[in-house]
């Protein structure tokens, strides 16, 4: 069976990151359904970022959480690119995007899609995020028991196990990803055998989230496994223990053909890319 495609960022390997550009050609390249990180802005508005400051992705510098909503829409997020925006996909001013203008992009689709919504939290997990975002959702209409807004299925992403935990409260387990990293990648390890007191801190930190995570797919509290493609080569039993119980495994970020290869042979059913037009592209054929 075809695994559903999600688009990371949206098409984030044609487009900057996160842009309405990218989510619209995302839609132009026949998702099943994106992918989108939420910060807090400073005044409490939900916004499309990835990483915890502005400086990699616009012409700014700061704190995401530092910045009220007017002053991120006054920044470029997407020159940096190197891609040009074509005009109906709009302007500079138009490509930096809040949750509900994300959700308003997905309902003119008219189609079914599949929203997965990532926490970001700076400084660890810190529950206003989640909180605000539930908030938000069902001031729009999103119904908790199916987790659907519209046309829009909705999942909810995070590393952080207590993030999770927290929203098992209001979110049917089949609607909720535990995100997994290989935590014994090289680097961690080398940064570790540094006699770094403070690498050695983060890796034993690092270690126990990551238990405590799959301690929640074990256990089938959560219903959703998003392993990245290293941990999906680290840990294949596991993965596939997780398959055989009814999980469901959404893996990131899978933008090369051997990586797609591994997926099918493991029967993963959900795949997130950064080249959504790419890797269905080189989906078989008797895959549907």
């Amino acid at each position: 069976m075809r695994p559903l495609i999600y688009a990371h960022r949206g098409s984030s390997g044609h487009f900057a990151e996160h842009t309405r550009a990218a989510y619209l050609q995302a839609l132009a390249d026949g998702v099943d359904g994106v992918e989108c990180d939420l910060h807090l802005s400073s005044d409490q508005e939900l916004v499309l970022l990835h990483d915890n400051t502005v400086d990699r992705t616009s012409n700014g510098s700061g704190p995401v959480a530092s910045m009220t909503l007017a002053q991120l829409r006054e920044l470029d997020f997407s020159a940096w690119k190197g891609a040009a925006v074509p005009a109906q996909f709009g302007g500079t001013a138009q490509q930096f995007l809040t949750l509900a203008e994300l959700l308003s992009i997905l309902h003119a689709a008219g189609r079914e899609l599949a929203l997965a919504i990532e926490f970001k939290h700076p400084k660890g997990f810190d529950e206003r995020l989640e909180a605000r975002t539930l908030q938000e959702l069902r001031a729009a209409g999103w119904v908790p028991e199916n987790s659907h807004l519209g046309n829009i299925r909705v999942s909810f992403m995070s590393f952080h196990p207590q993030s999770v935990k927290y929203l098992a409260r209001s979110v049917p387990a089949g609607c909720l990803c535990q995100l997994l990293d290989d935590v014994e990648s090289a680097a961690l390890e080398a940064e570790a055998a540094a006699d770094s007191e403070a690498g050695a801190a983060r890796a034993a930190k690092l270690r126990a989230v990551q238990a405590e995570a799959e301690r929640l797919l074990d256990a089938g509290e959560v219903g959703l496994a998003g392993p990245g493609v290293d941990y999906l080569r680290s840990h294949p039993d596991r993965v596939r223990s997780w398959l055989s119980a009814g999980s469901r495994l959404r893996v990131w970020t899978v933008d090369e053909p051997e990586d797609l290869q591994l997926c099918i042979e493991l029967g993963v059913q959900e795949i997130t890319t950064n080249l959504p037009a790419r890797i269905r592209g080189l989906l078989p054929v008797n895959c549907d």
